[in-house]
């Protein structure tokens, strides 16, 4: 049964890796081909634009112009998390499995351009606030970021109420 359970996992793991590549370069294709440089396209009107841009750095433009370092830091911290799915999964919740499938899909589709432009295509803001424009593979990284967080969060309320359990056990002399 856990061979199967396992099985599912990965199988999981790797439909929501595909798509989430897939999702992220077919709008970053639209965009470049469909979109000025700079345009802002208003989705809904003082809420949520397309404006299409690029970014050579990090997050937030963190690293500008490093492309090699940045390229090499994130193959490393994307095959280690691979590596470490192969391996964990068997252990771990479904929530888990989501998030770091999101996460490493985001890994990719960014990787994706910077590879084969030299940058990241970005195109979705809040109209509402001064925040950084993104893209769906940024998306996918945060939100696979607060899976794993909330994954996390869980196992330690579980794991505190299993102790609690475990204490009043001690009381009555059954453990």
């Amino acid at each position: 049964m856990k061979k199967i359970t396992l099985c599912k996992k990965h199988l999981w793991a790797l439909i929501i890796v595909c798509v989430g590549i897939i999702v992220d370069q077919i709008s970053k294709a639209i965009v470049a081909a469909n979109m000025t440089y700079g345009k802002t396209v208003s989705i809904i009107p003082y809420l949520f634009d397309f404006r299409y841009t690029t970014n050579t750095g990090a997050a937030f433009g963190m690293l500008s112009d490093q492309r090699w370092i940045f390229l090499s830091v994130s193959t490393v911290a994307i095959i280690a998390m691979i590596i470490y799915a192969i391996y964990a999964f068997s252990d771990m919740n479904m929530l888990y499995v989501w998030g770091i499938s999101l996460i490493v899909s985001g890994g990719i589709g960014n990787m994706i351009d910077r590879l084969t432009l030299g940058y990241v295509i970005d195109f979705i803001e809040f109209a509402f606030m001064d925040f950084a424009t993104f893209n769906i593979a940024d998306s996918c990284v945060c939100v696979g970021a607060f899976i794993v967080g909330l994954a996390i969060l869980l196992d330690l309320i579980n794991e505190s109420k299993k102790t609690k359990k475990g204490e009043g056990n001690e009381d009555n002399g059954t453990a």
